[in-house]
């Protein structure tokens, strides 16, 4: 297999470094043909090793833009770091659960809920996703829509967040209706950001594969062949969550996330995620998954924070 591996402005002297000693490094580490033209790496090899090679450039091609250089400690860092990884990736498939190989590295559900999770969400085309912070919902549901995309079973990706503020109101911020809504949006941009490289994050952004609004914008759509989110789904109304769910076209998949403890609509109002869980949750191909503190992947004091207050309101109650 052949592959071309782009170092875009960064100078060829300094990535293959004195003597090509960078080169030369990776050429006996590993069995792939690897020449330098230009600012073009040229690699051939098997398709395996190629995908470690790449992801070491990419590291080193991250150094030399943060500190101007790399070193030879560097490089065998990242061999030895990226072809470790790769094992692991062949040894625990079948325990892991990958959703998603990324720039970075991967993606796999980390607990026995997100496993259960992706099995929903494989198996039907709605899913609710339902718990507290720090569980992975919305990571994991934009890591299956990357995958998804990546593999070509949809071809846009959709994220949307009601537009409810905890506890600040829009019309006193500054600036126009993107500007202003922008910030709740940033955890979703966040993942992406984590899943896709900036360049082609941007590319896809442009071009309307991925795009990310308020649920009002999702008024009057039908989506094929995407793969819809509807994240922060406690704070949509009862006439929203309707009007989302059957945004749906055809070979469209569909996840809603939500925490039923942070609901921040005015109290008259009754949560649409509430109300659609109970009327739907006996349909064919809609799932449902409950995440509870076992699942929360943050700090560990996060997990003691969520049954703290759990138990508050039980007492409450």
């Amino acid at each position: 297999m052949k592959k071309n591996f782009d170092i875009g402005l960064v100078d060829p002297l300094v990535f293959m470094g004195p003597n090509d000693k960078n080169i030369k490094l990776l050429e006996n580490s590993f069995s792939s043909g690897i020449v330098v033209r230009g600012n073009v790496v040229k690699l051939d090899g098997d398709k395996n090793e190629l995908e470690i090679i790449s992801k070491i450039l990419h590291n080193m091609l991250n150094a030399i833009e943060t500190t101007g250089h790399v070193e030879e400690n560097d490089i065998q860092e990242f061999i030895q770091t990226t072809t470790i990884e790769s094992k692991l990736l062949s040894e625990d498939a079948i325990d892991k659960k990958i959703i998603l190989h990324t720039y970075k590295g991967i993606v796999y559900a980390k607990t026995r809920g997100q496993k259960k999770y992706l099995d929903a969400v494989n198996s039907n085309d709605i899913t609710f996703s339902i718990g507290p912070a720090g569980t992975g919902k919305t990571y994991q549901a934009v890591a299956c829509a990357v995958a998804a995309l990546k593999n070509k079973t949809v071809n846009k990706i959709v994220i949307t967040r009601p537009a409810v503020e905890a506890g600040e109101s829009l019309g006193f911020l500054p600036g126009d209706l993107k500007e202003k809504i922008d910030p709740y949006l940033t955890p979703l941009y966040d993942a992406l950001n984590d899943m896709i490289e900036k360049e082609k994050l941007k590319v896809f952004l442009d071009n309307r594969i991925i795009e990310i609004a308020p649920l009002a914008y999702m008024r009057g759509r039908t989506l094929h062949n995407a793969f819809i989110i509807l994240d922060e789904a406690q704070n949509a109304t009862t006439v929203q969550m309707k009007m989302f769910l059957t945004r749906l076209g055809v070979t469209s998949k569909a996840i809603i996330t939500g925490d039923l403890t942070q609901i921040d609509l005015p109290k008259k109002n009754l949560s649409g995620l509430i109300q659609a869980i109970n009327i739907l949750k006996n349909i064919d191909g809609i799932g449902y998954m409950e995440f509870d503190a076992s699942d929360v992947v943050r700090h560990s004091l996060v997990k003691n924070i969520i049954k703290a207050y759990a138990k508050n309101e039980e007492e409450n109650e």
